[in-house]
């Protein structure tokens, strides 16, 4: 947001009991291709780098750029068997508007081998999983949520093409094995079925803390009630428990949004603009059109 880097120390062991989670819930097999797609800088860029390696499978390096280009995807995939991707939402809708312009005959090649899709960085619309469903059918699409802060993803959700079909949002599913999902009040007790509270992840994959800075990490890393020494992540984000046992992401607990997959704080956006010599005031909020999300300020001269 202000272009001093922020960063999550994400210890091996964190990292390992994820992979070893995401491989138990969607097993690979020696034959699947796994696309490289993602910047280092991007936390799902770690199970596109090594979970390949838990099944004996494969990795394939998009040329660079080329993660910008749909069509050189689509014809990417094809030709390299790729079995395994990774979408943020808005780049999902891009990727479908070429498949949808495709031959049947290219359709049908994509279909053969592209068997998963995850979709990460920021909640997954209905309308675009069904788009994924009504264009390739027989590729399962996978809603990930979860923070940097407890590595990569905390939880799945495999879209129902019946069951999700009027669904005003999707689930974000069930933790990944390894990982523990409370829903919690103000006083950290634990919100029955269907009660909104405050989501906080726990288990193997929280990590250690933010980069040099003692007083955030403090903060948003505490004790777990539940399990005695060990620690739980406060998300700041709200949820509630469906009546199937999946969880229901409602919104946020402060002004944090996502765009394309980045976390973005407008009240630091506003600080920045207001050390501009000549603006007296900003304000700086999100606002969505059709199926993107965009950045919008306004400042007080």
């Amino acid at each position: 947001s202000t272009g001093t880097p922020k960063g999550v120390a994400v210890e091996h062991r964190q990292a390992v009991a994820f992979l070893s989670g995401i491989d138990r819930q969607f097993p690979l097999t020696e034959d699947d291709v796994i696309v490289l797609k993602s910047s280092f800088s991007f936390d799902a860029s770690i199970w596109q780098l090594f979970w390949w390696m838990i099944p004996g499978a494969s990795m394939y390096l998009l040329p660079p750029g080329w993660e910008k280009d749909p069509a050189l995807m689509t014809e990417a995939f094809v030709n390299e068997g790729v079995t395994t991707a990774h979408f943020i939402p808005a780049m999902a809708n891009s990727f479908i508007d070429q498949v949808e312009m495709e031959t049947d005959e290219k359709r049908t090649s994509l279909a053969k081998t592209l068997k998963r899709v995850f979709a990460g960085g920021e909640a997954l619309a209905p309308q675009t999983a069904a788009r994924f469903a009504r264009s390739l059918p027989e590729t399962a699409v996978i809603h990930g949520y979860g923070p940097t802060e407890a590595t990569v993803d905390a939880a799945f959700y495999r879209y129902d093409r019946e069951k999700d079909r009027e669904r005003m949002r999707l689930p974000i599913g069930k933790p990944v094995p390894g990982a523990r999902l409370y829903i919690l009040d103000r006083e950290k007790a634990v919100q029955p079925i269907g009660v909104a509270g405050e989501l906080y992840i726990a288990g193997a994959g929280v990590a250690r803390g933010y980069l040099n800075r003692p007083e955030l990490t403090k903060e948003r890393f505490l004790d777990d009630p539940f399990y005695r020494g060990e620690r739980m992540y406060q998300t700041g984000d709200l949820a509630r428990w469906l009546p199937d046992g999946t969880v229901e992401w409602l919104g946020r607990t402060d002004g944090q949004v996502k765009i394309r997959g980045y976390r973005i704080e407008p009240g630091e956006v506003e600080a920045a603009l207001r050390q501009i010599g000549g603006v007296r005031e900003a304000a700086v909020i999100a606002r969505t059109e059709g199926e993107e999300t965009e950045l919008y300020a306004y400042i007080e001269g």
